[in-house]
């Protein structure tokens, strides 16, 4: 039957019958025929890829586990938009998967793969796959530490030491020059009694250094605008702000009325004063740098966790899942909101703690703003009204609705037979 399809002799209603996956062929059959279809065709690929979304578990375990797969299969199945966290074990130890699609997949697994990653036997035997898994983003201090060691085991011994830490360029003052002061980092913040210790914020910008590099300049920004915050915060009428620096107005004519104005705009923080901690949550958040804004989004209120989860900077708004204070209700309200960036929805489902929690998963998968891939793999969770409505919800993209259409009929099925 797939050297029909592929030759495209079948018949359209065959056609449209194998993309829903009811042809009577043996399971593995009928999943190389959907890999075919969702990767090789336009017409049926997305009904192709919601039934290999939602497709027996037990087949597709004994298909990625099986080295006599089609490479084309196990490509698909391992590729980071397709892959299943059940399946991932057996690909793992799978031969026939090529060592170069771990080698993608280890640089952009999710925190929950990695925990799998990095018990594999295979992987900790490839330098190659180590190295790269070395370069993922979402590694926690204790795990990259785990693959330096596995890494230093593998290679030579004349190769086996590390290289000898350098300072920055930035760090190394030149000849008759003096020294900058160093510039406040994680060590160095204060610790309050807030029962967050300072080596989980020391290991959060560690972790994520490049890109607080790479942001560094970057203001609160508030994703769906400032307007929706609390207008009468003191931070939204700077008029009625006395105390509060203020640039202003430069006649054209002065020409140093430039520079003027930049001298007089005030610098962002890592720390506030005690007198500026006592201002509205949205102005103290305005006053501070990328940095600071991490530190509080770890340390801070509800309020003020509220605001920052909706931060337009992504390490800023991620920084807010990984507070030790953050509660299930918070993160149920952020689950079901539309003003947040995607990668903080992505970011919910990586946390067990939070995926244990119904309400959750059911507020991820009727938020349009989830991305796709999220829903879909969320979906086959739902219990059976919910699905019903989800079914119905136009809000959402047509690829969840029909993926919700059918786990209903399926359930529906199931317990007419009961």
């Amino acid at each position: 039957m797939i050297d029909l399809i592929r030759s495209s002799s079948a018949s359209s209603n065959v056609m449209q019958t194998a993309a829903r996956g009811a042809l009577h062929v043996p399971a593995q059959e009928m999943i190389e025929i959907l890999v075919y279809l969702a990767t090789q065709t336009k017409i049926f690929a997305e009904r192709a890829r919601l039934t290999l979304a939602g497709w027996d578990e037990v087949s597709s375990r004994a298909a990625a586990a099986d080295p006599r797969t089609p490479k084309e299969v196990l490509a698909y199945m391992i590729a980071p938009g397709n892959l299943r966290p059940t399946l991932l074990p057996a690909l793992l130890e799978n031969p026939a998967v090529e060592e170069q699609s771990l080698v993608e997949l280890g640089a952009a697994a999710s925190r929950y793969m990695l925990e799998t990653l990095v018990k594999s036997a295979r992987i900790n035997q490839s330098a190659a796959i180590l190295s790269s898994l070395n370069t993922n983003p979402h590694l926690n201090p204790a795990q990259s530490a785990d693959i330096a060691g596995k890494l230093s085991s593998l290679k030579p011994a004349s190769t086996s030491e590390p290289p000898p830490t350098q300072a920055s360029p930035e760090a190394v003052p030149t000849a008759g020059q003096p020294a900058e002061p160093a510039a406040p980092n994680a060590a160095s913040l204060e610790t309050d009694s807030d029962g967050v210790p300072d080596e989980t914020i020391t290991a959060y910008l560690s972790e994520h250094a490049v890109e607080i590099s790479a942001e560094a300049n970057k203001p609160f920004q508030p994703i769906g605008g400032i307007d929706e915050l609390t207008l009468e915060s003191p931070a939204a009428h700077p008029e009625e702000c006395p105390n509060e620096p203020r640039t202003e107005a430069v006649p054209s004519s002065d020409p140093h009325g430039a520079a003027t104005a930049a001298r007089k705009a005030p610098a962002k923080k890592v720390f506030l004063s005690s007198e500026e901690q006592r201002g509205s949550a949205l102005q103290k958040i305005a006053k501070l740098d990328i940095k600071g804004r991490i530190q509080l989004a770890m340390k801070g209120s509800k309020e003020e966790r509220s605001l920052l989860i909706r931060d337009g900077t992504k390490v800023v708004a991620l920084a807010v899942l990984e507070s030790p204070k953050i509660t299930d209700s918070e993160v149920e309200k952020f689950a079901n909101q539309k003003n947040v960036l995607e990668s903080v929805l992505r970011g919910i489902t990586l946390k067990r703690r939070f995926m244990k929690q119904y309400a959750i998963l059911r507020n991820l998968t009727f938020n349009p703003r989830t991305p796709i891939d999220v829903s879909l793999g969320l979906v086959k969770h739902l219990l059976t009204q919910d699905l019903r409505n989800l079914a119905g919800n136009k809000e959402v993209s047509d690829t969840v609705r029909k993926m919700a259409t059918r786990m209903f009929r399926q359930k529906l099925e199931v317990s007419g037979k009961d």
